[in-house]
């Protein structure tokens, strides 16, 4: 039985957006507390999420006790600290996938997870990321023999040149969501008059 855990970035410090975006009220919830959600409803029990600018008043407003909280001291460097902080976690704890989302993508449901779960239970030696807007990105499952090549990521691209230089062992699963990240005041707006 393959071991996945989610790992939810959170740690950036939203500069575009000019305030604490993982607090922003969205269904009755904030961003990030509503990813957490959907993590937790998916068929995978261990959930992880990595926080870095403002952890403590990101923290106390957690109400979700369940996840556990990896800091990233080093999130001022870039998204892909976030994704080594915790790869290095899941390999202490033997995990064989991690399944690396981001906390400002709030279309992701917990069916969208459980369908790159399933095509990763298929296909386990390959990367399972998502097809969105020409372009291929997170959400996405790695298998543990790509967790060394994710610890040497460096800068703010996270995984996304990573996956494209290991195109020919991606299988890309197209999402009928619409899977944009939540970056500007703008962003935001657009995302509560939906």
């Amino acid at each position: 039985m393959q071991k996945t855990a989610i790992l939810i970035l959170a740690a950036g410090s939203a500069s575009r957006m000019g305030k604490i975006k993982q607090l922003l009220p969205y269904k009755n919830t904030t961003l990030l507390e509503w990813a957490i959600e959907q993590a937790q409803k998916s068929t995978i029990k261990d959930v992880f999420c990595v926080l870095g600018a403002n952890k403590d008043v990101i923290e106390k407003q957690l109400t979700t006790k369940t996840v556990e909280v990896i800091y990233n001291p080093n999130y001022k460097n870039g998204l892909s600290t976030s994704i080594v902080e915790g790869i290095n976690l899941l390999q202490k704890h033997c995990f064989d996938n991690a399944l690396i989302m981001l906390a400002d993508q709030p279309h992701v449901t917990s069916e969208y997870l459980n369908s790159l779960i399933e095509a990763s239970k298929k296909n386990p030696s390959k990367i399972i990321a998502s097809n969105y807007q020409g372009s291929v990105g997170v959400p996405a499952v790695f298998p543990k023999k790509y967790f060394n090549n994710l610890l040497n990521l460096k800068g703010d691209k996270g995984a996304k040149n990573f996956l494209l230089q290991h195109n020919n062992n991606v299988i890309k699963v197209n999402s009928s969501l619409n899977l944009v990240d939540i970056d500007t005041p703008e962003d935001y707006q657009h995302l509560l008059k939906q």
